[in-house]
Formats: structure tokens, C-alpha cells, sequence
């Protein structure tokens, strides 16, 4: 059977598909599936050992007029009818995904109105099935999966299948710089322009720079854009042991990340990456909460969620609605302490005496 998936975006919904298609694949090892996926986040896609091809797709290049568009997506439409499917299923519940899912000429296959983010999306599906809101985004994909692929409910840990992936990075010889050449932490200290309201003071990251460097540890921090790299600029003029990453795509990021230590970051795509990549880490959350039911917090690596206990936590809006400035911090992020983070951190380290300064 051959079976075209439809998760287009973003990061984290990407990354928290992958433990569905190892369940797939464990059900029915012979399915041939194809993924349509934004190309940003095509590498992620490639990792898994269930995707036979990846077909990265956008519809967000706003430099493209109509007439342009219109063309990609005909020629999409001729590239998914050459496959011959058997079936299409759009876990995303999007407009977008379901009308993209209908170039392919084959049945579609999705979430019920009531389980989709955006219900009218499912007119253009031919069977829907409904998944409670309840459980973790990474359930509730797993249950999906298997109503539409007939396949029993899947119970235990959820496996992203990237773990001999991570392996065979980790065991490649490289000729690393020198600041990787000593053990560090890697951090995802920001977050999409969106939801900065989860991002954590520049004051505690130097905090627990400090803390690091007590430790015999460097802190790693990536950037993707100029106000990133603003705030890495910051904490690293204040912390010798710092080092901002220079620009580099997901590949690249996910070779340096499974040479960490440990990760600590925000309610963010790269925590859930690092995750997925087998790193035991601290997870900071204020206006979000945790999903602790069954993933990612109780298995695999050692992942530590750190909620805020300020009463208006958590909230779940993307804007403070306690500060009238931007300038000012967030009051959910500020309460979490880096002496607290430390604590939790220091202990998944696994430093040896040698090591150390």
C-alpha cells in the first residue's frame, strides 16, 4: 500500500509525528509512505526510517505571485498522481493540508471536525476520525495513525525512531572548533516572533552561564536571526564560557546538538528536537504547560519541565497581559530561577572528575 502523508509545518508538530510512523512501521512493515512537508522542515522528515521519499512543497513564499503558484501547484498535483496512492491522510486539519491532500486523486483521510484545528477542513476529507484534545500532541497522532491505518491503539513510550541515527552522528569523526572540543550544554534560549512571551530573561542565561562555568561546562547558543542573535550577544559579552553558533540549517544543528551534554530550553521546536534526539535536558515552561502524560517527560532521556508557579500561570495566551511594556520581563519566566534550573540540571551532566577544570 502506498500512503501519502500530510504534515506541513512546524517544527514541533513535525517532531511530534515521528512517534506515530514508527508505530506505523512496527504495524505494517510493507507500507511505502511519502511525506508532502514544508521544505524548511524536510531534513526531519528524511531522519525517519518509515519515509520512503520526501516531498518538500511551500505555500508560503509570498515573493511568488498567483500565475507562479498556480503552476506549483499543478505540477505538484501531476508529481502526487504519477505515485498512484492508495490513500492520503492529512494529520494537520488545516485548510491548507486538506487541500493540498486532494491533489493526489486518492481517498483522504483525517480528523474528525470536533478534533481539528480548523473544522471545515474536513468537508474535503472521505473518512474522519475523532481524537480526543485531551492527551499530548504526540498521542493523539499515534491514535490517529492507527484509526486510519488499522492498526491496534498504541500504548508504552512514544520512539521518534531517530536513536541509531543520533548514534551514527555522534561516532562520526569530525574536525570540530574548538569551543566543542570541551563539554557544554546547548540552549534554545528563544522562541518564534509569536510567542516571545516564553522566552527566559537574558539575566538568568548568564546566571546559569556562570553556573556552567563553575562546572567545567560551555553554553552553546544558536540564532536564526538578527534578534537572536542580539539577546546571544548579550549573554555572551557577560559570560566568558559562552558561544553563539553561526548560522546553519536543522542537519547541521542536529549533528552539534547529540555532542551536548544536556539542553535546557523554552516550550520550543529545537527542546523537542533535542528530545527526539535522545538529550536529557530542562524544559522552561510559563504561559504553556507540560505535556507529561506520556511523552516526551517520562521516557527515553532524563527531561526535566520546569513550570512556573506565578498564579496566572499557565495562561496560554502569547501576550502578558501583567506588563504594559515590551521591554519589560515576563513575570512566569522571571519567577523561574537559575539556581532552581541548576539544581535539575547538574544532575543529568554526567561530568567525570578528569573532566573538570
Amino acid at each position: 500500500m502506498k500512503v501519502l502523508l500530510l504534515r506541513l509545518s512546524s517544527l514541533g508538530d513535525v517532531l511530534h509525528t515521528l512517534p506515530a510512523l514508527t508505530d506505523l512501521a512496527r504495524a505494517h512493515p510493507d507500507l511505502e509512505l511519502d511525506w508532502l512537508i514544508e521544505p524548511a522542515f524536510a531534513p526531519v522528515a528524511q531522519w525517519h526510517p518509515m519515509v520512503r521519499q520526501v516531498l518538500p512543497f511551500s505555500l508560503r513564499d509570498r515573493r511568488q505571485g498567483k500565475k507562479v503558484l498556480l503552476q506549483k501547484i499543478l505540477a505538484l498535483r501531476n508529481q502526487l498522481h504519477s505515485r498512484n496512492y492508495d490513500l492520503v491522510l492529512d494529520s494537520q486539519g488545516l485548510y491548507k493540508s486538506a487541500i493540498l491532500a486532494r491533489l493526489a486523486g486518492a481517498p483522504v483521510l483525517g480528523l474528525a471536525p470536533r478534533s481539528a484545528r480548523e473544522p471545515l477542513s474536513t468537508l474535503l476529507y472521505q473518512q474522519r476520525y475523532r481524537v480526543p484534545w485531551g492527551p499530548t500532541a504526540i498521542q493523539r497522532n499515534r491514535e490517529l495513525f492507527a484509526k486510519a491505518l488499522s492498526y491496534p491503539r498504541p500504548s508504552g513510550p512514544a520512539d521518534f525512531g531517530l536513536a541509531a541515527l543520533a548514534k551514527k552522528w555522534q561516532e562520526e569523526p569530525v574536525s570540530l572548533p574548538a569551543f566543542l572540543t570541551r563539554p557544554f550544554v546547548i540552549a534554545f534560549h528563544a522562541t518564534s516572533t509569536a510567542w516571545q512571551n516564553k522566552e527566559w530573561p537574558i539575566q538568568h542565561w548568564i546566571s546559569l552561564a556562570h553556573n556552567l562555568a563553575d562546572g567545567g561546562l560551555a553554553l552553546l547558543l544558536p540564532a536564526i536571526d538578527a534578534r537572536e542573535r542580539h539577546r546571544v550577544e548579550s549573554i555572551v559579552s557577560a559570560a566568558p564560557n559562552v558561544q553563539g553558533l553561526p548560522a546553519m540549517d536543522l542537519a547541521e544543528l542536529a549533528r552539534i546538538m547529540v555532542r551536548a551534554r544536556a539542553f535546557v530550553g523554552m516550550d520550543t521546536g529545537l527542546s523537542y528536537l533535542a528530545v527526539a534526539l535522545g538529550l536529557p535536558g530542562v524544559v522552561l515552561y510559563g504561559p504553556t504547560a507540560p505535556e507529561l502524560d506520556l511523552h516526551p517527560w517520562n521516557t527515553g532521556p532524563m527531561i526535566v519541565p520546569l513550570s512556573s508557579r506565578e498564579s496566572c500561570a499557565p495562561c496560554g495566551q502569547s501576550q502578558c497581559r501583567r506588563i504594559s511594556r515590551s521591554d519589560q520581563e515576563i513575570p512566569c519566566q522571571e519567577s523561574l530561577l537559575p539556581e532552581t534550573v541548576w539544581q535539575q540540571l547538574w544532575p543529568l551532566l554526567k561530568i567525570d572528575a578528569h573532566e573538570l577544570p
